[in-house]
């Protein structure tokens, strides 16, 4: 059960649905708390506190505004009439990738919803959708151990290419996670 900004306590079923610009603001909401709590220790404090929802709530409407026809796809994890995770795909930005394979772009889930399966719930979604067969690829920042399992479990595996970027000043070494 939501009470605010708390913990959930109970979640009650979860819906994936393809997301629209009216899901911005619970997108921008989640993407905030997410970086919020997953990162804290990883990347700077005072850029994880100065993340703000009303400013993420509107590029995410112009993200979703541009959606499909970019190829792009967004999918909400939805519970009580709340959205509490989304994960967005679209074509693979890798300079190596090849002519079909897709990337997902960002998953972050509520941090209350931790552990009860949305997150393999909208990796099923994407893969699904997406098709068994199709090359899958994510970056992922490697001081983030809790992501990299998860994306283990769901048959990624770390292809040896990294990167640094910067997030809020700081460098930050990324792995790249491929699946097929």
């Amino acid at each position: 059960m939501w009470q605010g900004d708390d913990m959930i306590e109970q979640l009650d079923e979860v819906t994936i649905r393809a997301a629209g610009t009216a899901d911005a603001a619970g997108i921008a909401a989640v993407h905030v708390r997410s970086w919020q709590e997953a990162y804290a220790g990883i990347v700077p404090a005072d850029f994880l506190a100065a993340l703000d929802v009303p400013t993420r709530t509107t590029e995410w409407q112009g993200y979703l505004r541009r959606g499909p026809d970019e190829n792009v796809l967004t999918w909400v994890a939805e519970s009580s009439n709340r959205v509490v995770g989304f994960v967005t795909a679209g074509p693979s930005r890798d300079e190596d990738a090849g002519r079909g394979d897709r990337e997902i772009y960002s998953m972050y889930l509520d941090p209350g919803t931790w552990g009860h399966g949305v997150a393999r719930d909208l990796m099923r979604t994407v893969v699904g959708e997406l098709g068994e067969r199709t090359h899958l690829s994510l970056w992922v920042l490697a001081a983030n151990d809790r992501a990299r399992h998860f994306y283990r479990r769901h048959g990624f595996q770390a292809d040896g290419v990294e990167r640094f970027d910067d997030v809020g000043g700081a460098e930050l070494l990324e792995v790249r996670y491929r699946r097929n």
